[in-house]
């Protein structure tokens, strides 16, 4: 007799979602998607192209490691968006950071924490720069 095994809990599974759902601008703007997979967890789904699908899949069944990655995700992308046309597009993503001015800085990192709270998530460490 084969048993349906789980790989995510019921309490990670809502806990995933929230997660998602502070994200939802992200994948607006973005060739990237977070997809519910059930039992198997939130699948990232990253890189779209059609006559191939997606380049990459990750799935997620901890709510706090699916938003640390999409935390990532988030800065990133503001980041590349910043440095477009710039000097600074050749830089790397914590190299662009450090040529911001401070207040700068603070704003795109204070906003882990909105999501934070968005999302349920607790403890959540400072940024340390």
């Amino acid at each position: 007799m084969n048993k349906k095994k789980t790989y995510i809990t019921d309490e990670e599974k809502e806990k995933c979602q929230k997660v998602v759902d502070a994200f939802a601008e992200l994948f607006e703007n973005e060739d990237l998607t977070v997809v519910n997979a059930g039992k198997y967890g939130f699948i990232k789904l990253q890189y779209f192209r059609s006559h191939l699908g997606f380049d990459n899949a990750f799935s997620f069944n901890d709510s706090k490691r699916l938003f640390n990655d999409l935390w990532n995700e988030w800065l990133d992308t503001q980041l590349l968006n910043i440095a477009d046309n710039t000097p600074m597009e050749e830089m790397d993503y914590d190299d662009i950071l450090k040529c911001l001015p401070q207040e700068t800085q603070q704003k795109l990192l204070g906003m882990q924490k909105r999501f934070a709270e968005k999302a349920g998530i607790e403890d959540i460490p400072d940024n340390i720069m």
